[in-house]
């Protein structure tokens, strides 16, 4: 089908999965704009109650009877959206089959989306949902009014979606599967890049050429000076860095580094502009907030306009996502699940740890890492560079690992990863859970007071708070980080 056909606010669309991050995104937007949407799921959630409210029809189940219902409705047949998560054995798509239904991936309607209008395409290994959050969160403080379709809830917008009467549409660009190189944008932004997603690519040059393929369809691109492989690989027309104003269009040069964020002076054409505030700490933070500027720059947004809004940004929900105090041990919630990201991650809680500055409700005096691996794939192809990355802590709990639908490979385990991290840290302690209860218990026995707890994964995980306060009321109510 033609990108513009699904544009067409005649053809009714229909999502499978739809309370998915990023599915939920698409179909809230275009029921917004006047599009008939519909969705199967199958459990309610908070997401799915948002979508009932914008006007998206929802089916509590993935059945056949559903696209038999949608069929007897009267109105045309709708176009089948799926994700790569779901099957093609699933009972929805082989009835849409049967019945002759077009049936699309998302990133094709995502791919319409950012072709109708000027848009900011947001790719890269590491910090596309946070450099896309702050994107989107800036234009909007600055009344430049975007829409945005993101991969986590952003908190200006209590959603990973947003309707804006603006002119810019604000997107992040996923390419764990490969389907970014159908997006046409106006300005591509390219944070970093490094191997990763192996249950897709058998190298790092299949990947280095998936991300050209997306730089080549975009108008513009702005990239990361500081990132090796995209300096050596790829030409951009902007380049930013976070360590040296030199021969980049875009610099910010940290003066102060705490444990609560950033002072930093911003150059453009290696010229010093002016200091901001970024209220987000870590170097990571610094470079996805300096590519942030840099676009909203290059949309002609004044830099005094940016200083004061980006003074007031947070981060995008799981990334360093603070739940509250539980017996006086502080529990973060961090999505983290790349051996670069928990690197990064760490270190960050090491400085409020070192600093005696935090954003928290208390100041940490230990580190605590709980960490799921995710994937066999990913597990296998980066063991060392996890457990050396882990052995930074003070104390290290791992999940069983959450292998995302693939098949065990053998000698690949939490077990394994363990043992990896005890011999590079033979005197650091090191946990294995067998499960989610014995991960809480070893959490409940072995911390105390004054621990941050900082839970890493893109599995479950991230049930660790609600599994802690189900063995006693918390300290405190849920607090997220300024």
């Amino acid at each position: 089908m033609h990108l513009a056909l699904l544009l067409d606010r005649q053809q009714p669309l229909h999502f499978i999965g739809v309370g998915g991050i990023g599915m939920s995104a698409l179909a809230g937007i275009l029921a917004k704009r006047g599009f008939q949407v519909s969705g199967s799921d199958r459990r309610c959630s908070p997401v799915i109650e948002g979508l009932r409210q914008c006007g998206v029809q929802i089916f509590l189940s993935q059945s056949a009877e559903t696209i038999a219902a949608l069929q007897q409705s009267g109105a045309a047949n709708p176009v089948v959206v799926i994700s790569s998560a779901v099957p093609k054995s699933n009972p929805e798509v082989l009835e849409a089959l049967h019945q002759g239904w077009t049936i699309v991936h998302r990133s094709d309607v995502l791919a319409a989306l950012i072709s109708s209008q000027p848009s900011i395409a947001v790719a890269g290994s590491h910090g596309k949902t946070t450099t896309s959050t702050l994107i989107a969160t800036l234009l909007a403080a600055t009344q430049r009014d975007p829409t945005a379709v993101i991969g986590g809830i952003v908190p200006a917008f209590g959603s990973n979606a947003r309707h804006g009467e603006g002119r810019l549409l604000v997107a992040e660009a996923d390419e764990s599967d490969g389907s970014l190189v159908k997006f046409k944008a106006h300005l591509g932004v390219i944070t970093n890049l490094e191997l990763d997603h192996t249950d897709h690519y058998p190298d790092l040059n299949a990947l280095i050429e998936t991300l050209k393929h997306f730089a080549a369809g975009s108008a513009q691109v702005l990239a990361n000076k500081d990132c090796p492989i995209l300096s050596e690989h790829f030409e951009a027309d902007r380049w930013w860095s976070t360590q040296s104003p030199e021969q980049t269009s875009f610099a910010a040069i940290a003066i102060e580094e705490h444990g609560d964020g950033t002072v930093a002076q911003f150059y453009e054409d290696g010229q010093p502009i002016g200091l901001f505030e970024l209220p987000l700490p870590g170097r990571h933070n610094l470079s996805n907030a300096t590519a942030a500027l840099a676009a909203c720059r290059l949309e002609g947004v004044p830099f005094a306009e940016l200083q004061l809004a980006i003074a007031q940004v947070r981060p995008p929900g799981r990334r360093f996502d603070c739940r509250g105090l539980w017996q006086e041990r502080i529990v973060v919630d961090d999505y983290a699940h790349h051996p670069s990201e928990v690197s990064a991650t760490l270190a960050m809680a090491r400085l409020m740890v070192n600093s005696g500055r935090s954003p928290l409700p208390a100041h940490p005096q230990r580190l605590v890492a709980i960490f799921q691996p995710h994937r066999y794939s990913r597990t296998a192809q980066f063991l060392e560079e996890f457990s050396l990355a882990l052995s930074s802590a003070d104390l290290v709990v791992l999940a069983p690992l959450y292998a995302a639908g693939e098949e065990p490979i053998f000698g690949v385990s939490s077990q394994a990863m363990g043992e990896a991290v005890r011999r590079l840290a033979p005197h650091l302690e090191v946990l294995v859970a067998d499960s989610l209860d014995q991960l809480t218990e070893h959490v409940v026995r072995r911390t105390r007071p004054g621990d941050l707890v900082l839970a890493m994964g893109a599995g479950d995980v991230n049930s660790l708070w609600d599994r802690l306060a189900a063995q006693g009321d918390p300290d405190a109510a849920p607090a997220l980080v300024a």
